[in-house]
Parts: C-alpha cells; sequence; structure tokens
C-alpha cells in the first residue's frame, strides 16, 4: 500500500480511476456500444487530470528514499507509490531551496502581529478619553459661567447686611 492510500485513502492516482490508455487503445464501452443503464466505464476519463502530490506526501516520500540504501528499493519505492525518479530529483531540489515548507504553510494572509492590533486599540481608547475630557472641560466651563452669572445676579452682599439678618 502506498504512502498516499495510507494517510487519506484515495490513492495518489497512479492506475487508479484516473487513468487513461494511450490514444486509440479505448475500452469497447467507449467506442459508444455501451448500455447507457450500465455503470461507465473506468477505464474511460473524458478528461485525464494531473496528479497532484501535498507538501507532507513529498516530504514522506523523500524521508522514505533517503533511508533506503540497498540496491533496488528506491526502484521498489517508486513502483509502489507510481512515481518516477525525476519526481525525487524535483521534490529533492525544492526540499533544498525549501519550497516545500513555504508549500505546507497556510494560505491566505498572514495573521496580525498581536502588538499592531494592541497599539490600534490603545490609540482608540485614547481618542476616546480625549473626547470625554474635552466634554467635561466644556460641561465645567458652563458650570463656571452660570455660577458667574447667578452672582452677578443676586448681587454682592455686603458684610453688614450678613449680620443684620442672622441678629
Amino acid at each position: 500500500m502506498s504512502l498516499l492510500q495510507r494517510q487519506d485513502g484515495r490513492g495518489n492516482g497512479a492506475g487508479g480511476a484516473g487513468a487513461q490508455r494511450a490514444v486509440g487503445e479505448r475500452s469497447a464501452g467507449a467506442a459508444g456500444d455501451a448500455d447507457p443503464s450500465a455503470p461507465p466505464d473506468p477505464e474511460f476519463v473524458d478528461r485525464p487530470q494531473r496528479r497532484r502530490f501535498s507538501a507532507a506526501y513529498k516530504l514522506a516520500v523523500l524521508r522514505e528514499a533517503d533511508g533506503l540504501s540497498r540496491p533496488g528499493e528506491i526502484g521498489a519505492l517508486l513502483r509502489r507509490e507510481g512515481l518516477y525518479s525525476s519526481h525525487l530529483s524535483t521534490w529533492r531540489g525544492q526540499r533544498q531551496e525549501g519550497s516545500l515548507e513555504a508549500l505546507s504553510r497556510p494560505r491566505g494572509r498572514k495573521p496580525a502581529d498581536p502588538l499592531v492590533a494592541e497599539n490600534a486599540e490603545l490609540h482608540r481608547r485614547l481618542a476616546r478619553s480625549e473626547t470625554e475630557l474635552e466634554k467635561a472641560r466644556r460641561v465645567i466651563e458652563a458650570q463656571g459661567n452660570v455660577c458667574a452669572l447667578l452672582g452677578e445676579l443676586h448681587g454682592p452682599r455686603s458684610a453688614i447686611e450678613i449680620e443684620s439678618r442672622d441678629a
């Protein structure tokens, strides 16, 4: 059993449902003689699909190939997995360049730096606090103006008037 079949049970496409014979070697069912109610012929594929190998699969095959030392073991591995020797040489070059590790990283936008998010939140809080402080200053200023107006309306009382009332 190949590495890919062990990992997800689908197979790697070598000789499976995606395989197709050479041009001119179609099965009898592909010529149009087949019963339309019969299941589709597994040997005929409308459009061949290129095999795709994940970075984890490539690294697993390379690790296994690197661990083999006796003559013929690598050939047996390649036959079992349905691969060519050029796959190994290409994948080794990719591994050396580091592109396999880059492929294994998740796609999409990189997560934001937590310090940047915290800095933005602190800036928002600072702006909100400064707005509230400005409102409080205006309220205090208005209260001071109201107090001053009320003081002028009632007029200043002299000390004599206050004493005479108390007595």
